[in-house]
């Protein structure tokens, strides 16, 4: 087996040193939900794009995407079909103008949206979408007046309060709100049949109370209602121009864009206006290729996977000298952050030194990225002092964004009010705020420990542990944010707390390890269903994937003196999935998470980046 892990590694480093390209990064796609797709569709018809041939290869896509049942999921093993999912692929295709609307693959998809409650039982966002299209009334939506913007900080309850990623998504929402905006052409199809009343309960009495004090806030503005009204729609305007990242999209996000557009359309732009047509040609740069036609893509990953890339090839023996390498920390140096953004307004002592997740991403900078890019540039930073530069602000501004309860957010410090998950948004428990989370808080805690040498005698390292600890669930495991789910959380835990130094034998890791030692497959491996995030509980799936495997062995790893039993079957069965399984749902199962329910993400590179850090680690460690 050890000649089979070497050659396995050697085989993914010259792939990789392969699929670099010229400015030193690497570009894979990230396949979300078919969400972007749909949109895509809706805006080349909305917005008379010349893109016939765009647009036919999105609705083949789709149709390929259609159950035998007539719906559409956002993972395989979605038990029936994504109701939201099916809603928006529907209108989509009717909207394309290349179905008739007799076309069986249709009718079979309004049977299941009728079936299921209609348009009034799809999330908040499929629902903003066909309002702005004159398919939902604005009425029933966003009960939440524009003036919320103008509430002061130092009110309890401020727009300020919630996450950056979801302001960027509100302000254009309530703009659009206000104005009760939709836009209705010759091309727009009526699915208004759909809306079929059904009841919801809208007094849930955390929503009323939130509501009620934005209520109050708005009255604490001085000036007269109208003039108040006004000022609001421009801090909107203005809001949303600062956020416009240099590739003409809002913070390098499709959803926070398509959304823009529509608002910007509200207060009077033209189609034929520069922001409008850069924003669009930005959206465009977001495709990428798939087995099955093109894909739009939410956010590229092109920083992302060139730093988990390099990090993973260095590990497994690359110099950093070697000029692969070196191609990647000179791109990754570039793209280190200089501008002050929202992220500032909590730490405005802490100068700028984070990365973000795309290419084009300049002003809204993550945790994870950051630490992830930092790994990466790290060897470097010791033999060269202009990059020494580089590591030392970002790990500052590492620092500088821990929550106050220890633990590490994703985007901006303390925004964890817990009200705010009552806003009558769907998914805003997990949106709204930016709270503190295990897999977060362990990636860098691992960062820290590994490579900038920070023991867990440090008071930023002890805090975090304590988070952790305190944060774990009763069967040993820890929940995650951003991948599937408790094998992601559990695995960036352990990892983090090992490498800051908490011993092997601490009673947290020891429970952590039985878990993952119970859950995995007779063949070796391990696989988690996105169910999981979805409920709450740990699911798992038919079938071991590449990323969960590698995860749960690296947990493994990194707290076991010498392979054990488990560990020797997961290697072996990580290496079939390598050499034996690449087409297989193994490394096509979706195993990145974005909106609980709503939005899960297959990372091309996750087949390369785990299982190569993985196997160079036990061939370190174990020799």
């Amino acid at each position: 087996m050890r000649g089979e892990i070497e050659g396995t590694i050697k085989k993914m480093e010259e792939i990789l040193r392969q699929r670099q390209k010229p400015d030193g990064s690497w570009s894979f796609c990230f396949e979300n939900s078919l969400m972007t797709d749909a949109y895509m569709i809706i805006l080349i018809r909305s917005f008379f794009l010349d893109e016939d041939r765009l647009l036919s290869q999105l609705v083949g896509r789709l149709l390929e995407m259609q159950t035998k049942e007539g719906t559409w999921k956002v993972f395989t093993d979605e038990k029936e079909g994504n109701l939201s999912a099916t809603i928006e692929a529907y209108f989509a295709l009717r909207f394309s103008g290349l179905l008739d609307g007799e076309d069986k693959r249709l009718k079979k998809a309004e049977q299941f949206i009728k079936d299921k409650g209609g348009l009034e039982e799809a999330h908040t966002l499929t629902k903003l979408m066909l309002a702005v299209h004159g398919q939902y009334e604005w009425r029933h939506l966003l009960p939440v007046p524009i003036e919320i913007l103008l509430i002061p900080r130092s009110f309890p309850i401020s727009f300020w309060d919630f996450s950056s990623y979801a302001r960027g998504h509100m302000v254009p929402f309530l703009l659009l709100r206000d104005g009760r905006y939709h836009l209705k052409t010759v091309r727009t199809p009526n699915i208004r049949h759909l809306f079929l009343h059904s009841n919801r309960n809208q007094s849930d009495e955390r929503v009323m109370f939130l509501l009620g004090k934005i209520t109050e806030g708005v009255k604490e503005i001085a000036g007269l209602p109208e003039s108040i009204r006004s000022h609001a729609q421009q801090f909107a305007h203005e809001y949303m121009h600062k956020r416009i990242e240099s590739d003409g999209t809002c913070l390098s996000y499709f959803s926070a864009t398509f959304f823009m557009l529509y608002a910007l359309k509200s207060i009077g732009y033209k189609d034929e206006s520069p922001v409008i047509q850069h924003a669009i040609n930005g959206l465009k740069k977001m495709i990428c290729h798939t087995e099955n036609g093109p894909h739009v893509q939410n956010s590229p990953s092109q920083v992302w996977d060139t730093a988990l890339i390099s990090d993973a090839l260095q590990e497994s023996g690359v110099s950093c000298e070697d000029e692969m390498i070196k191609r990647s920390v000179g791109y990754l140096v570039k793209k280190q952050h200089y501008k002050f953004g929202d992220w500032a307004i909590e730490i405005p002592t802490i100068s700028p030194g984070g990365w973000g997740f795309s290419d084009s991403n300049l002003i809204h900078p993550d945790v994870d990225d950051s630490t992830a890019a930092l790994r990466a540039i790290t060897y470097s930073a010791s033999e060269k002092p202009e990059i020494r530069q580089a590591w030392d602000r970002g790990i500052a501004w590492v620092l500088g964004m821990q929550n106050r309860d220890g633990g590490w957010p994703a985007f901006e410090k303390n925004k964890t009010k817990g009200i705010l998950a009552s806003f009558p948004m769907d998914g805003a428990e997990a949106a709204a705020i930016d709270p503190s989370t295990p897999d977060l808080t362990g990636r860098t805690l691992e960062f820290l420990g590994s490579r900038a040498g920070l023991t867990k005698d440090h008071q930023k390292m002890k805090r975090a542990i304590q988070w952790l600890k305190l944060s774990q669930e009763e069967n040993g495991s820890w929940p995650g944010k951003w991948g599937i789910h408790y094998i992601y959380g559990t695995w960036a835990a352990v990892t983090g707390m090992s490498a800051a130094g908490v011993p092997a034998t601490d009673k947290s890791l020891q429970r952590a390890k039985e878990w993952l030692e119970s859950i995995q497959r007779s063949d070796g491996g391990w696989g988690e269903s996105c169910c999981s995030d979805q409920k709450e509980m740990y699911i798992p799936l038919s079938f071991s994937t590449a990323s969960q495997t590698a995860w749960a062995l690296d947990a493994l790893i990194s707290i076991s003196e010498q392979p054990t039993a488990p560990i020797e079957k997961g290697i072996r069965k990580l290496l079939d999935i390598i050499n034996k399984e690449q087409t297989s749902q193994a490394v096509t199962y979706p195993t990145g998470a974005g909106l609980q329910g709503k939005f899960y993400v297959r990372y091309h590179s996750y087949q390369w980046i785990w299982p190569l850090l993985t196997l160079s680690k036990y061939r370190n460690k174990y020799n």
